[in-house]
């Protein structure tokens, strides 16, 4: 599992989304390599704001079973849906594309115990939105030479496969920082229960 969760790690996603703008403005999409971009940073803008509301104010948020919502699944699935917008010339296969990689991305982090079933769900619909903007925003896509974009794809997952950015630990610091100033969210933080032991 841990091995399928890791395509969905930032380290392996975000050289991804930007090898394929390059890709895409390359041969001659300049619409298409702009959409991306806006679409893949305001879908993570989503995801984080989400993260620090959720983890900021757990008390408020607790009974729902929503600490962090799942980056992983709303990376997987945007990126999913959304190259599947791009690069297919069938807009119908968008939303199985991306459902499935909610599906195999999501059933990743709830074994490894990663996430709660309604954080994943949460990630998915988010990920799922950001596919169906970007289907609306990037227009009808020229003639693609898919070939070299898929190479380029494939290398860039490959590569930076394994490899981790520790994106969760700045934002739950950055999420307990702001619990201090809102009294309705003051929590304290799980490394700090454990400190009296």
């Amino acid at each position: 599992m841990r091995y399928l969760t890791d395509f969905a790690d930032q380290a392996v996603i975000i050289p991804l989304v930007l090898a394929t703008a390059a890709g895409l403005a390359f041969q001659g999409w300049r619409r298409g390599a702009s959409a991306w971009l806006l679409v893949v940073t305001a879908t993570f803008s989503v995801m984080l704001a989400l993260k620090l509301m959720f983890l900021s104010c757990t008390p408020v948020f607790g009974s729902f079973d929503v600490r962090s919502p799942s980056g992983h699944v709303a990376a997987a699935t945007m990126v999913a849906g959304g190259l599947a917008a791009i690069l297919g010339r069938r807009r119908d296969i968008i939303l199985p594309v991306a459902l499935l990689a909610a599906v195999v991305v999501g059933i990743s982090r709830l074994v490894l115990g990663a996430h709660s079933l309604p954080e994943v769900l949460l990630g998915a619909i988010v990920g799922l939105t950001g596919a169906v903007a970007l289907l609306r925003f990037s227009g009808t896509p020229p003639r693609l030479n898919i070939a070299p974009l898929i190479a380029v794809i494939v290398v860039v997952a490959v590569l930076f496969h394994g490899l981790h950015l520790p994106a969760e630990a700045a934002i739950r610091h950055t999420a307990y920082s702001v619990a201090k100033y809102v009294p309705a969210c003051r929590a304290t933080p799980p490394f700090q229960h454990h400190s009296a032991e």
